[in-house]
């Protein structure tokens, strides 16, 4: 993990731009380098989170190095069993593997670029969460549906691994009920959400 001053990395901001939003965790995400712009190098993407919002859980990026600075208002992280908060012109670098959360606990929204590093599918996952997050929401559930939640962690696995739990247990468990969702019809429904969440340019 690194912590340092930035002044620099609004720089490589360009103008082509996807914009997600997630109802339930109070993120509006803006791609500003996709993979296909960096050669699969990069994602360079700005969140703004709303006051309270929050990633739903603490998670872990398996392949992947995350960096955030913050812009504006202050940031809430745990990486590991340690809290931190960063202000304004402030950075930090959670190593692949890492588990961490963040959260907005103030009544400002706060604003911070991101960098992930390589992108793979993390533009792809970030803008199916979302679609899924709208969906539960317009079906008035609390939790996300047990089954688009196996599949998503099957599909997106490269990217976000749930904390503390062998890898090997949970593609074991999510194998099986993807391979049984699609034996009785029922991922239909989230495949749908897939593809229009992940088509480039969508807006919620």
């Amino acid at each position: 993990m690194i912590i340092t001053a930035s002044s620099s990395l609004e720089a490589v901001i360009a103008a082509t731009e996807h914009v997600i939003e997630n109802p339930v965790t109070g993120e509006r995400i803006v791609i500003h380098r996709s993979a296909d712009d960096t050669g699969g190098a990069l994602l360079a993407w700005e969140l703004v989170l709303a006051p309270g919002g929050r990633v739903p859980s603490s998670h872990a990026h398996p392949e992947q190095e995350e960096r955030f600075t913050v812009v504006e208002g202050q940031l809430n992280l745990r990486i590991g069993s340690r809290p931190m908060v960063l202000g304004p012109g402030r950075s930090v670098a959670i190593p692949p593997g890492t588990v961490h959360s963040f959260a907005n606990v103030r009544s400002e929204p706060v604003r911070v670029l991101v960098e992930t590093r390589p992108a793979l599918a993390m533009e792809e996952l970030l803008a199916t969460a979302a679609a899924m997050a709208r969906q539960q929401r317009s079906s008035s559930r609390l939790l996300p549906n047990p089954v688009y939640l196996a599949l998503f962690m099957r599909d997106f696995h490269r990217e976000v691994r749930a904390p503390y739990l062998p890898a090997v247990l949970v593609r074991f468990v999510t194998g099986g009920i993807a391979t049984l969702a699609r034996w009785c019809g029922r991922d239909a429904g989230y495949r749908r959400l897939r593809v229009r969440g992940g088509r480039r340019g969508a807006h919620s």
